[in-house]
């Protein structure tokens, strides 16, 4: 109890060292319980507004068949207040979707709220929202001839007028949404079945009641089409639940990189404790020469590494709660309603429970360590213990074993890679064993850190060295500590593996994206026969005049036999004449070579004939032929997912059309306004040639591909930023202990000359080198991993590395770190020489 008490009040003596060991758990701590406090309010927004059936429904009818009958049933049955019948029907305007979609208008089990106009009250009357205005020109009061009606086999009957009475606000505008009351809707479309009943219990009625006597009114159904009444509350919580298990997914992802930030902050308080204890070996030497055991040392200190995560647990707590409580009431100040996240309180005790088990586990190899030195070799001073560069014969071999784990698992991976197109191809232990091999890789770096310091060093660290005695003395700070530099660049290293991971996976991503999108979604817009009906060329050359709409390419489909075996779809699209189709790259030979008498092949084509670039291969379709020359391959499909691009003089030898399948166009500028100009562009020119098209606005679902990879990338990386501010941190926590027990050492170099500035640049050049060695690390192991990763999934994407976003993350790091390191280096340029030498 002794040697505990003279360590808390050395503790006491000096809080800010306290401060410094306990900073990095102190941000893990908010971090993890800021993450549950946002899935917290999450969760609650999502329950309390984004269930899509109304607070108002007490039952829901679903699931079986539900016809009108069955609904005016219910309505008529006891203690029912409401009942509203659900329909969500399609129809063609002009050639676009447009999705009809039953409801009250008003009321408490009203999906719409009346923006302009009034809600429809007769067959043929609908109520459009704002954004479906915009895209199809369905203006309020204009009318518009709508295929709604079809016959039993699908065939197109008499078309149907729609008048838009209204403009409507919904939970959702897509841009093809058109309301109106059910009975109506029913009379419109001819839909014979609903697709679920709202109902509104009278006020006084028992719920569960009339729940049943709902039921009772299904008992003449047949059992297989017999709907079924159920609890509006459950149904919400089950609708709500759908959308909260992505949000639980999204937070399950967010988990793991929490994970990695807690074992980021473990590495961080177990180096910071290192040096704190190192330089404290005086004292310990001290306590083992009047009688203190190695026990009871090693007790002390980790009691005092628990005390320090106890601490720091409870101030990141309470800092994350305060945030969490402060952002509904910001959101507020903007009229946003934002639930707030409560008091999760063993949420709370348990990321301080959290916080003290990593202080411990942090402490405890330090403390053991402290504890075996004898009196006489800790007072021989701290500099010469924490300037030791062996790592023992232990930590080597652990350290040489780990890495040939490494390099087994990752030759593993490489000697099973799939190639273009597996077949019963799993991913998943590929993607394990590479997890499993980069974590054996980066322990092994935490083992032979030390030794690898000073080699990356000298590559890296010249033009430091070669900057002045400044920047040598700053070289040789870190050289001569290389455990201390190794502690702190492993953890840079971590942040900075993942992130050039996550940017190397995801150049490559965005590059397989955007193939795909060209294959898919080569123009803003597609104008296609309903019914494959041809598109003229008169039609074409119309669009070619519009000045709304841009890069017109009309092409053909014909279904041809492609060297002697499957009958495939070829198409004669002039691949040049859209700017998306520039994102294609070809797997062998060159697109610009394409022409006539040559032709591309998609990569399944390609497989399938056996053929390569420069070959020959025989085009039939019906009765005639062409032989035709490869001029390049694709990785995957062609255009328009067709299975060879030749030219348009080569098609029509095979018996082409001289009307077209298909056109694409492209608006004429950017922006939604001219997306949606060239839209009505396209539909005016089509409605005038008096024809039935279909037109679909590729751009949409590009964009939302796009968005979706874009914030994807957006939040991985932000995550891994949790490991970058663990590292900065750490380095931060470093210095600033460097700069505490190193005053003496500080002193000496003021003595002989070294000025203020001199030494504030030296001790910056030392964080700054941190970064420089723990960012190398990382980019060594983060791209080789990256493309592994890249290369199992099996899915094709070219390997892409991002050297000048790689780059800035260096440079990034670098700058970081050496801001971590200005405060602590102005702090020791204040102390005086006199005091720094005269400091113990």
């Amino acid at each position: 109890m002794s040697v505990l008490r003279t360590q808390l009040r050395g503790v006491a003596r000096r809080p800010s060292r306290l401060l410094l060991t306990g900073l990095a758990v102190l941000v893990v701590s908010f971090v993890v319980y800021a993450t549950v406090l946002a899935q917290q309010m999450t969760e609650r927004n999502v329950l309390n507004g984004l269930s899509g059936t109304p607070e108002a429904v007490d039952v829901v009818v679903r699931n079986g068949t539900i016809d009108a009958k069955l609904l005016a049933a219910v309505q008529k049955a006891a203690g029912v207040e409401e009942a509203v019948g659900r329909i969500d029907y399609g129809g063609q305007v002009g050639g676009e979707y447009l999705q009809l979609l039953a409801d009250p208008g008003t009321g408490p089990l009203a999906l719409t709220t009346v923006s302009q106009g009034r809600f429809p009250s007769a067959p043929g009357e609908v109520a459009v929202t704002p954004r479906t205005v915009e895209r199809m020109g369905l203006k309020l009061g204009s009318t518009v001839d709508a295929q709604i009606r079809y016959d039993e086999e699908g065939e197109p009957q008499a078309k149907s007028k729609l008048k838009v009475v209204g403009v409507v606000a919904a939970r959702d505008d897509f841009g093809f949404q058109a309301y109106a009351p059910t009975a109506d809707l029913v009379k419109l479309t001819g839909a014979p079945f609903l697709s679920q009943i709202d109902v509104r219990v009278a006020p006084g009625a028992d719920q569960a009641a009339v729940q049943s006597r709902i039921n009772e009114v299904f008992a003449g159904v047949g059992a297989d089409s017999r709907p079924q009444a159920s609890d509006g509350a459950t149904v919400r919580h089950e609708e709500a639940e759908a959308k909260v298990s992505d949000v639980n997914a999204i937070f399950a992802v967010i988990a793991m990189f929490v994970a990695i930030a807690v074992v980021a902050a473990g590495l961080v308080a177990t180096s910071t404790f290192r040096i704190v204890f190192a330089q404290r070996m005086r004292q310990l030497a001290l306590l083992r020469a009047v009688g203190a055991g190695r026990r009871s040392i090693t007790g002390a200190l980790a009691t005092e590494g628990a005390l320090t995560g106890l601490a720091a647990g409870t101030v990141g707590v309470l800092i994350a709660l305060g945030v969490g409580h402060l952002v509904p009431a910001v959101a507020g100040w903007f009229d946003k309603q934002i639930a707030s996240p409560g008091v999760p309180v063993p949420a709370a005790l348990g990321t301080i429970a959290l916080a003290v088990v990593i202080t411990v586990l942090a402490v405890l190899a330090p403390a053991a360590s402290a504890s075996r030195v004898s009196p006489l070799e800790a007072l021989r001073g701290s500099g010469t213990t924490g300037a030791r560069r062996d790592i023992g014969k232990l930590r080597w071999a652990v350290g040489l074993l780990l890495t040939v784990g490494a390099v087994l698992l990752a030759g593993y991976v490489v000697t099973n890679l799939p190639g273009r197109d597996p077949k019963n191809y799993d991913a998943q232990p590929m993607l394990f064993a590479i997890v499993a091999s980069g974590a054996f890789a980066f322990f092994a770096l935490v083992a032979l850190g030390p030794v690898l310091v000073r080699p990356v060093l000298a590559l890296l660290g010249w033009p430091i060295r070669r900057s002045g005695p400044v920047g040598r003395l700053a070289a040789g700070g870190v050289g001569s500590a290389p455990r201390r530099a190794a502690a702190v660049s492993v953890v840079v290293a971590l942040g900075v593996t993942l992130i050039a991971g996550a940017l190397v996976g995801g150049a490559s991503f965005r590059v397989l994206v955007d193939r795909e999108t060209a294959v898919s979604s080569p123009s803003d817009y597609e104008l296609t026969g309903v019914d494959q009906d041809p598109v003229p060329a008169t039609l074409v050359e119309q669009l070619r005049k519009n000045d709304k709409i841009s890069n017109v390419s009309p092409y053909r489909r014909l279904d041809a036999r492609i060297g002697g075996q499957l009958e495939l779809p070829i198409t004669d699209l002039v691949m040049s004449g859209l700017p998306q189709l520039k994102k294609l790259d070809a797997a062998s030979g060159s697109l610009a070579a394409a022409g006539p008498g040559k032709v591309v092949l998609s990569g399944f084509a390609a497989d399938v004939t056996g053929v390569r670039v420069g070959d020959q291969v025989d085009f039939v379709a019906a009765k005639r032929s062409a032989k035709l020359t490869v001029a390049a391959v694709l990785p995957e499909d062609a255009p328009l997912h067709a299975s060879a691009v030749l030219d348009p003089a080569d098609l029509t030898r095979l018996g082409a059309p001289a009307t077209y399948a298909g056109v694409l166009a492209d608006a004429a500028a950017s922006g939604e306004r001219a997306r949606t100009d060239g839209n009505r562009a396209i539909q005016d020119a089509q409605a005038a040639a008096g024809g039935m098209w279909r037109i679909d606005v590729l751009a949409d679902q590009r964009d939302q591909i796009n968005d979706n990879v874009t914030m994807l990338l957006v939040i991985v990386i932000g995550l891994i930023g949790l490991t970058v501010v663990i590292a900065v941190v750490g380095v931060g926590t470093t210095t600033a202990l460097s700069v505490v027990e190193r005053v003496r050492e500080s002193g000496v170099l003021r003595a002989v000359g070294l000025s203020k500035g001199g030494l504030r640049t030296m001790l910056t050049a030392e964080s700054a080198l941190y970064g420089v060695i723990g960012a190398a690390l990382g980019l060594a192991l983060g791209v080789p991993y990256a493309w592994l990763a890249v290369e199992a999934l099996g899915v094709n994407a070219p390997l892409t590395v991002p050297v000048a976003q790689l780059a800035v993350v260096f440079a990034v790091l670098v700058v970081l770190t050496a801001l971590a390191g200005v405060l602590p280096a102005r702090r020791a340029a204040r102390v005086s020489p006199v005091a720094a030498l005269a400091a113990e």
